[in-house]
């Protein structure tokens, strides 16, 4: 039996609604995604309110595809989440050859106030790393320093850098990567300047900004970009983030604390990568401030990644 024309235009007409049912519309996926996103900044609004702590988010997709910010502008105290730009201008100085990584550098214990240049020394007691205290009097390489400042947040090793690189330097490295609302001021634990409210500060979106030139390789050199994630990959404290993510998740990322503030700021190498940076301000307990923080990347990640 001969096939007609219009038997062969149903049969086609009828295969096509079928392959145009099987495929979804870019806006019908990114209209999926906001929905996600917006039940996750509910649960966030959520879990912030009962924390009654202040807390600002910054969350973005390497992508650019989604995002989500609350209060992202708000300032806090830097804490040792200013070692990122310390780090990167380190690495812009030896890429530059105005120093080399494997330089080394004499550590001394002592350095001066912006207030009024007078002499400080850091309390060993008060710090997160007792080797480079062994090494005051000695001689470290600017690798190792940089390292110890990162991995284990030493402020030792972060003074001497700081020294080393020039702090005026710093900032404005993080000016040339339009991250205003990173203000590096001042080496650590400068007490006359803490008391005169002479801080270091920053944003979660400024933060998020510098994650992010370091994650597209902005902040520097490709390989140097690639070197100083994965020091931030090699970060012993996991109790934030990191412990909102499902296990073996790699994480470059780096923390600050202080008294009654707890901050996180990471880039997240999930099958969907991302930035997420989280600053709490106002609780006292620090394991409290740390399940906030993973139970809002919790949030996130399952918000992401479907």
């Amino acid at each position: 039996m001969r096939t007609t024309t219009r038997t062969r235009c149903l049969f086609f007409s009828a295969l096509l609604g079928v392959l145009c049912a099987s495929v979804v519309s870019p806006a019908t996926v990114r209209a999926a995604q906001d929905e996600r996103t917006d039940k996750a900044r509910q649960e966030i609004v959520r879990l912030i309110a009962a924390s009654g702590a202040e807390v600002s988010v910054a969350f973005r997709m390497l992508d650019g595809k989604n995002e989500l910010l609350i209060e992202p502008d708000r300032e806090f105290h830097a804490a040792s989440t200013m070692k990122i730009p310390v780090m990167i201008e380190l690495f812009a100085q030896a890429r530059a050859g105005k120093l080399r990584l494997d330089d080394e550098v004499a550590v001394n214990n002592e350095f001066h106030s912006i207030v009024d240049g007078s002499p400080y020394q850091l309390d060993a007691a008060d710090d997160s790393d007792p080797e480079v205290y062994r090494s005051i009097g000695q001689r470290m390489t600017l690798r190792r320093l940089c390292e110890a400042m990162i991995t284990v947040s030493s402020n030792l090793a972060t003074n001497v850098l700081i020294e080393t690189v020039g702090v005026e330097n710093v900032q404005r490295r993080v000016h040339a990567l339009k991250a205003d609302g990173m203000k590096v001021l001042r080496g650590v634990e400068d007490g006359k300047a803490f008391q005169k409210g002479l801080n270091n500060a920053t944003s979660a979106r400024a933060l998020l900004i510098l994650l992010e030139a370091l994650a597209q390789n902005r902040a520097g050199d490709p390989r140097d970009c690639d070197a100083m994630l994965e020091i931030l990959k090699r970060q012993k404290f996991n109790d934030a983030i990191p412990a909102g993510l499902p296990a073996g998740t790699p994480v470059a990322h780096k923390t600050g604390e202080i008294t009654r503030i707890n901050h996180d700021a990471a880039i997240v190498f999930a099958p969907r990568p991302f930035v997420l940076v989280v600053l709490v301000r106002g609780v006292e307990d620090k394991k409290k401030s740390a399940a906030l923080i993973a139970e809002i990347t919790r949030a996130l990640f399952e918000a992401s990644q479907q």
